[in-house]
């Protein structure tokens, strides 16, 4: 298993705190009491390096399809206001991504970067229906070579407090192809012209640069 260059730090910092726990445990505290200690230690470590895991999945690009930007479950599929960039009405789909997914982000189209900007802001609950609006987050827009743009959000959950987009403004990105990470708890949200036909429905789960989102050749 190969593990995200995201997650070294983090990886680091609990290998040290498990080695100084079982060290001290194993020194001054009696068998029955650092036995626990030890499987505790070595579960949090288990739980780091899944959460930070990099699945093997291949490129299948396809321009008349949108990919899942994450793994996830759809949580929201509605007609909104888009007031940030477009400033018009969107079909936004939201995927909810537990501790337990893979938390890198994908390309869901390839195409340019045509506008990129972070926000800081506070850490409601990935699910809220503000969290779009008023957590940190990234915007990220993608403009196909047709001229179509598609909005990419990635939200920071209750959890979470690092966004990591890597493409800048003016860069050429592939569909399927990885574009930020988010740690823990979060959420992203896709921002689709109204002539999108989107192929989920709320509460399926979705496999990041694989699951067809929508149609919109």
């Amino acid at each position: 298993m190969r593990l995200h260059r995201e997650g070294t730090p983090t990886i680091l910092l609990i290998l040290a705190l498990s080695c100084f726990v079982l060290f001290a445990s194993c020194r001054w505290l009696p068998p029955l009491a650092a036995w626990p200690l030890a499987v505790a230690m070595l579960c949090l470590l288990g739980i780091v390096l899944w959460f930070f895991r990099v699945p093997v999945r291949p490129l299948t690009a396809n321009d008349g399809v949108l990919l899942s930007p994450c793994d996830g479950k759809v949580v929201v599929i509605e007609e909104v206001e888009e007031g940030e960039y477009f400033k018009d009405r969107r079909v936004q789909v939201s995927i909810f991504m537990s501790p337990l997914n893979v938390h890198i982000n994908f390309n869901p189209v390839s195409g340019k970067i045509s506008y990129r900007k972070y926000h800081p802001g506070k850490y409601l609950v990935a699910w809220h229906p503000k969290s779009s609006t008023e957590n940190e987050r990234s915007t990220v827009v993608i403009r196909e070579s047709n001229g179509r743009e598609v909005l990419v959000r990635q939200i920071a959950g209750a959890l979470a407090r690092r966004i990591v987009t890597y493409p800048e403004t003016g860069d050429a990105v592939v569909q399927g192809a990885e574009f930020g990470f988010i740690k823990f708890g979060s959420r992203v949200d896709l921002f689709l012209p109204l002539d999108a036909k989107v192929r989920v429905k709320i509460g399926d789960v979705v496999q990041g640069a694989v699951s067809v989102i929508a149609d919109h050749a």
